[in-house]
């Protein structure tokens, strides 16, 4: 069985973070394990508060995972401070893990902050270089990038330029645009487009790490980066149908949509 690792904040009320990436590798038939690097108590309406993990916990977490059960894939969420992604960088250097999709997370679907400004430049200093994939939406790839996005011609020039400074291929998210749901891959040679019609529902709670750990998966199990990203973008568009109508704001997607759907 292909194996994959998450490096990422968790989501207490289930929709998101660790807990969307672990049901995504099992969806996928892949075995998942995580190193946690926040805890964050957040439910479908609000994030009341995170508390970051020690550097030091975070590296052993990643130790004990690879030393033992080395993964085929990393995916990494949530890394609020300079001190967490410092560490992440030493671990994922040390330890030369392929497939590393990276979801520069840093605002919760509510708008809530998940990832300190001044620690912005860290993370494309030091950690979007190591990534084999960076996939941030429409807002992270306008921090990355330093410009603004509102076209689908913005939208690769933000995957190019993220490119450029990073060396990763690039997926550019369309989902916060008003048009259907376009997203945009960059590998640094070809342009690839992924589209499919914008769903009207209000539930859409972790669809970037659910979409970011299903390409993670893909990648683990042996696709090519194009073929992966469809392949994800076909299953977090069915989680997103079917997404569960829990909660009082919004709802988490349905991961496990292909065992018991949502009827």
């Amino acid at each position: 069985m292909k194996t994959a690792l998450t490096i990422a904040g968790s989501d207490c009320s289930g929709g998101a973070g660790i807990q969307a990436d672990l049901k995504t590798f099992s969806a996928h038939g892949v075995f998942g394990m995580s190193a946690i690097t926040s805890v964050v108590a957040e439910n479908t309406v609000r994030v009341i508060s995170y508390q970051d993990m020690t550097p030091e916990i975070i590296q052993e977490q990643i130790t004990a995972v690879c030393e033992d059960i080395f993964p085929d894939g990393v995916k990494i969420g949530m890394l609020s401070c300079k001190e967490t992604m410092e560490a992440v960088a030493a671990s994922l250097t040390k330890w030369q893990v392929p497939n590393i999709v990276l979801d520069p997370v840093m605002y919760a679907k509510n708008g809530s902050a998940l990832m300190e400004e001044e620690a912005i430049a860290t993370l494309i200093e030091k950690v979007l270089p190591l990534a084999t994939l960076i996939t941030p939406n429409i807002p992270e790839a306008e921090k990355i990038a330093d410009m603004q996005i509102t076209t689908l011609a913005e939208m690769e020039q933000a995957a190019r330029l993220i490119h450029q400074a990073t060396g990763a291929a690039v997926l550019v998210k369309g989902g916060h645009r008003v048009a259907d749901a376009t997203d945009l891959l960059f590998d640094g040679e070809t342009l690839f487009s992924y589209e499919a019609p914008r769903i009207d529902t209000k539930n859409t709670h972790g669809t970037g790490c659910t979409l970011s750990s299903a390409i993670c998966a893909q990648l683990a199990l042996g696709a090519r980066l194009p073929e992966a990203v469809q392949q994800a973008k076909d299953y977090i568009t069915q989680a997103i149908q079917q997404a569960l109508p829990l909660g009082a704001g919004h709802g988490p997607t349905h991961h496990f949509w292909a065992f018991y759907p949502n009827d």
